[in-house]
Order: C-alpha cells, then structure tokens, then sequence
C-alpha cells in the first residue's frame, strides 16, 4: 500500500469552498485511491487542506501522479487560487494499514526532517517504545516515511481535546517511556500542525 499526503493551500476566503471540492473530488476518483481522511488546518500553517489518501500499488500511484502533473489540476476547479503539494510514503513496517476514519476531534500532524541514516533507527526505537506507552500511541493512526524530498517521518495522532494529548504527553513523558529511545538523536528538525476533521462521523 502506498500512501499520498496533499497539502492544498487556500486563502480565508476560499478555504471551506476549496476543502468541500477537494474531498468531493478525492471522493469521485475513489477508482484509482482510497479517501482515509480529510482536514484543515487549525495551529500551524494555516488555510491548509490536508488529505491522506491509500493508493494499492506502486504503479497505480505514480500513474496518478502523472495525470495530476499533466492534467488540469484535480482539485483547482474554477478557482486557481490554490497550490498543491503531493508527498509519497509507506508505513512503518510493523504497523496496520490506515482504513477510512472519523473519530476525533483533534488531529496532530507531526513532521521529523531525519539525520542522514536516521530512518531505520528511528523505525527500530519506534517498534520497541510503541507497547509500554500504549495508552498515549493508541492515538496514533500512521507513521509513515517519506519517498520523495529531504529524509523525512511524518505522524498523525487523533485525540477527543487537546488536554487529552497534554495529559497522555505529559504522563509518558514523565515514565521516561516516550519519545521512543533513541529517536530524538535522529531528528535535524521538525514541525507540527493541529487539524480539525473536515470529514465527521
């Protein structure tokens, strides 16, 4: 399974016009990709779109990634005034894939730009650290690396508040039981958004 992060950028004043177009849009080529979720964003870089689609196969991703190069521009409708960035990337070996979601109230989108050779120990510390902090990683959905661009992870958590991820953070922080051992020794830097779902159960 290969996974695609699009990053649509809108302004404040198109920003729910260009969010219900590109799920419907994402929705209508549910042919060739799988539609797992969709938000924007709230904390970060803002007036942001963001989807993480599945594709089944390798061939099939990057036939897509031709037709969005050379077509008109799948999510642009009337209104050009958006930008779009597509990031390929498979899951950490050991975890599920991703199915289609709504739970959650509040997702966080975690990037870590990798040391040169930082991704297989990072894959390892992540395997061992993810059981003994179960309660906090439980709210994980996917780690996933990057195919494509500087060395990179990106993560994606779901939490019913913002507390709630406080207080999880806050508890294994404490134990010394996260972040992974290890892990943090790989990272050059990082950055981090929090989204709201645009698609609700």
């Amino acid at each position: 399974m290969m996974y695609e992060l699009c990053r649509i950028s809108a302004t404040a004043l198109n920003l729910k016009q260009t969010a219900d177009r590109c799920v419907q849009s994402a929705r209508d080529n549910s042919g060739e990709s799988q539609l797992l979720g969709a938000w924007r964003t709230e904390i970060g870089d803002l007036f942001q779109v963001i989807l993480l689609r599945a594709y089944p196969d390798l061939n099939r991703h990057v036939e897509a990634r031709e037709r969005a190069l050379t077509g008109p521009g799948e999510f642009a409708g009337d209104n050009q005034g958006i930008t779009v960035a597509r990031e390929s990337f498979k899951k950490f070996p050991f975890l599920p894939e991703v199915k289609p979601f709504t739970a959650g109230n509040y997702f966080e989108l975690r990037t870590y730009y990798l040391k040169p050779g930082g991704l297989q120990p990072t894959i390892d510390a992540w395997e061992k650290a993810l059981r003994p902090a179960e309660e906090y990683t439980s709210h994980l959905i996917i780690n996933m690396y990057a195919l494509d661009g500087l060395p990179r992870i990106v993560h994606l958590w779901a939490f019913e508040s913002l507390e709630e991820r406080a207080r999880l953070r806050e508890k294994y922080y404490s134990l010394k039981l996260w972040p992974p051992r290890g892990g943090p020794e790989q990272i050059d830097h990082a950055t981090n958004s929090i989204l709201l779902p645009i698609i609700q159960s």
